[in-house]
């Protein structure tokens, strides 16, 4: 049987896969590839999974679903293609990485650097149709990234998980279950409708870069290059 990933998420996920929920969403993931314009494009949907392996995530930044816009999307929350304009959400992280700890406002917003330092930037979602905001909502997406959510925290090795907005801080209670030993950030999403109700000023890359010195783990260069 072909692989899916060539790392540990091999192991973890491979029983997911043959789950029936699973064997349903791939069918209808297939079917919107075949009939619409899907982001993002199908080789790239499990990016986040191919950069980080399991044993080397040390945050996770979790998203909703993917940027819905033409060669955005690139299957990590949050980030964008070299070359593509910063959508509004990742300018406000941008304003917050330079108001907390001083990196300037790169002209590209691919988050590559920070997945290979071990930031796994995962969306709820996988999929999106174009144009068309959480059209591929309640799907089986959630269940599947909720089997995820819960590899990692099983872990014993501990894991900051960033949990930004409503929907990605209803998965406290799926990090909780197994323990106190993971740190959990909280703040209202960075998108213009929230970002002024608590996003600004949260400091969330410091503080996980404190946490991470506290844990004896090397803090993660923030900063990106133009």
């Amino acid at each position: 049987m072909k692989k899916t990933f060539d790392n540990d998420w091999e192991a973890i996920l491979v029983p997911e896969f043959e789950k029936s929920y699973y064997l349903e969403l791939r069918k209808f993931i297939a079917e919107q590839y075949s009939l619409t314009t899907v982001y993002p494009p199908k080789e790239e949907v499990m990016s986040a999974f191919y950069t980080v392996a399991h044993k080397d995530v040390k945050v996770v930044i979790l998203g909703q679903d993917p940027y819905h816009g033409p060669g955005q999307a690139h299957g990590m929350s949050f980030s964008v293609k070299k070359g593509v304009p910063h959508p509004p959400s990742l300018r406000n992280i941008f304003k917050e990485l330079e108001s907390d700890i001083g990196c300037p406002t790169p002209k590209n917003g691919y988050l590559m650097k920070w997945a290979e330092q071990g930031v796994f930037l995962l969306n709820t979602v996988l999929t999106v149709r174009q144009g068309e905001a959480n059209s591929h909502k309640g799907q089986g997406w959630e269940h599947f990234t909720d089997a995820v959510i819960e590899s990692l925290a099983k872990r014993e090795d501990p894991v900051i998980f960033v949990l930004w907005g409503k929907p990605a801080q209803t998965k406290r209670a799926i990090i909780e279950k197994h323990g106190n030993h993971h740190f959990i950030l909280q703040a209202p999403h960075p998108s213009p409708l929230s970002a002024h109700r608590g996003f600004f000023g949260s400091k969330p890359f410091s503080k996980i870069n404190s946490k991470l010195i506290e844990w004896g783990y090397k803090p993660i260069d923030w900063c990106l290059e133009d």
